[in-house]
């Protein structure tokens, strides 16, 4: 077993308003941000990387374009986003931090389901 601590991350505090505890690994990445209130991430998109993000706390306005058009959703904690290529940002809109984890794999397309749920040996 390997544990990574906090203070060994790599923390980056965003000019936008994020602040971002990195954990890059050999095969993933998983951040954890907390997006301080009435701040908006700058419009980006992933060429190779899958981002899925998980809500922890607080709300978020997602924005993305597909196709040429924008789109938007609020996103609560307990939501999963995978954004996949698209063109993203989110908005804390609020007066409280928003704490999210986001998850960066590079993806082969194969169906690991049946894997991912029953690969657990008991004892």
């Amino acid at each position: 077993m390997k544990i990574y601590h906090k203070k060994d991350a790599l923390s980056v505090s965003k000019p936008e308003g994020i602040n971002v505890a990195y954990y890059l690994l050999n095969e993933y990445g998983i951040h954890y941000n907390e997006q301080k209130p009435n701040s908006t991430q700058v419009w980006h998109h992933h060429e190779k990387i899958w981002e899925s993000l998980y809500i922890i706390e607080g709300k978020l306005l997602a924005k993305w374009r597909e196709d040429k058009t924008e789109k938007s959703e609020i996103v609560i904690a307990g939501d999963l986003i995978e954004t996949e290529r698209t063109p993203h940002t989110f908005i804390n809109n609020s007066n409280k931090i928003v704490k999210f984890i986001v998850i960066k794999q590079i993806l082969n397309g194969e169906n690991k389901k049946d894997i991912l749920k029953n690969d657990k040996i008991l004892g």
